[in-house]
């Protein structure tokens, strides 16, 4: 087999195994686009954006005008047929690689919302909603976590849904949803006080009694606009409910995936994390000679790609999975654990090496280290996919 590498100014110093070369040349092409976009447009943007925890709404545009939405979604984005999950995955890195915020605001669109939407709904719903998300022209967001739970969200869901003949009365609230101050789609889960079960409910911006608030004072993910949602007597019509959820069972297989994407944001945060500290030692200067040479910082450096390397082989062989149709929660739940602990490491041992001047947002350094931590968090702690693949191995249930 002929394997066709990047150019040589595209490659990058962290996948020391070549993985890229893995992805055929129809889909590289795709993500060196993603990766042009990222360096050259969306980079100047972030940090300016992420002092002001302010979310640059040009940011829309230039996703719009790239292309790169609802490429996973056969028929919907611009590539036909649908991008596998090796690309999808390595393009959630790439974008993380420059900014987990930017990354979160399109996986959260491209992810959570258009594939509950893809997966959740019927023919019908996916031609009314996924076209105008899949050029951008309408932005999604996906309404779970609620102020009052975490974890316990499969059984511990407070918002409720009540039906009135065709229409669906919610009431609840919901926290930490992002894109939801503007988005024009949110997606949002509650019990059906009826049959206890968790349904899917597609809210349009401006209904009467949704009331999104912005979460202020973060110290990660500054760029993504977290929200807090009320809902007050919300009136959904029954064309609204995505039909082919009836049960948490069916929103398990929409977070298996989505959680496969989050551990490859971690491995985007690991890297760029890793090439900042790269280049800092080629230049950094002590002792007359460029920090890079000295055995301790070269051991930071290399414990550090050699997670960025097992992290990515992880990663690879979670798509392949997933390509074929085999992966299964536990599969996703380790590889979230695995990765996000890696990279929590790696940002530690980045920022060390900058000294004083890696709390400096100028180094970018410092916005790495922050954000990992909330990457650290969501889509199920450690301890709770922990338990997940723990369950899996030994068949007993470790849950309370």
């Amino acid at each position: 087999m002929t394997t066709t590498y990047a150019p040589l100014e595209d490659q990058l110093s962290a996948d020391f195994y070549g993985y890229e070369a893995l992805l055929p040349d129809e889909e590289r092409k795709i993500l060196l686009k993603a990766r042009a976009l990222m360096r050259d447009q969306v980079k100047p943007l972030v940090n300016e954006n992420w002092a002001k925890d302010a979310f640059p709404t040009e940011l829309i545009g230039l996703f719009r005008d790239s292309g790169l939405a609802g490429l996973p979604y056969e028929g919907y984005g611009e590539h036909a047929p649908a991008v596998s999950n090796l690309l999808s995955g390595t393009m959630a890195m790439e974008m993380a690689r420059t900014d987990a915020s930017v990354s979160t605001f399109f996986g959260v669109h491209n992810g959570l919302a258009m594939y509950s939407i893809h997966s959740g709904g019927d023919q019908e719903q996916r031609d009314r909603w996924l076209p105008a998300m899949a050029t951008m022209d309408k932005i999604g967001a996906f309404a779970m976590t609620e102020p009052l739970g975490g974890s316990d969200v499969a059984g511990g869901m407070r918002t409720t849904a009540r039906r009135e003949g065709d229409t669906w009365v919610l009431n609840g609230a919901k926290k930490w949803i992002g894109n939801a101050t503007f988005a024009d789609y949110v997606v949002v889960w509650a019990r059906d006080v009826d049959d206890n079960h968790v349904k899917g409910f597609v809210v349009e911006k401006g209904t009467p009694g949704f009331d999104p608030v912005k979460i202020e004072g973060k110290i990660a993910f500054r760029i993504v606009e977290n929200a807090e949602i009320t809902l007050t007597d919300v009136r959904v019509p029954e064309a609204n409910r995505l039909r082919n959820i009836d049960s948490f069972r069916d929103v398990a297989e929409i977070l298996r995936a989505t959680r496969a994407g989050v551990a490859w944001q971690a491995l985007g945060v690991m890297i760029g994390a890793y090439e900042l500290a790269l280049d800092y030692a080629r230049e950094r200067k002590q002792f007359g000679r460029p920090i890079g040479g000295f055995q301790l910082v070269q051991d930071l450096l290399v414990k550090s790609l050699g997670n960025i390397t097992a992290s990515w082989g992880m990663l690879v062989q979670l798509a392949r999975l997933q390509d074929a149709g085999i992966f299964r929660d536990e599969h996703s739940s380790l590889a979230k654990a695995f990765v996000t602990s890696r990279m929590r490491e790696v940002v530690a041992w980045s920022r060390e090496l900058f000294g004083g001047n890696g709390i400096l947002l100028e180094h970018d350094i410092a916005r790495f280290f922050a954000d990992a931590e909330a990457i650290y968090s969501f889509e199920g702690t450690r301890e709770m996919n922990t338990l997940i693949v723990g369950k899996s191995i030994t068949g007993q249930s470790a849950f309370v």
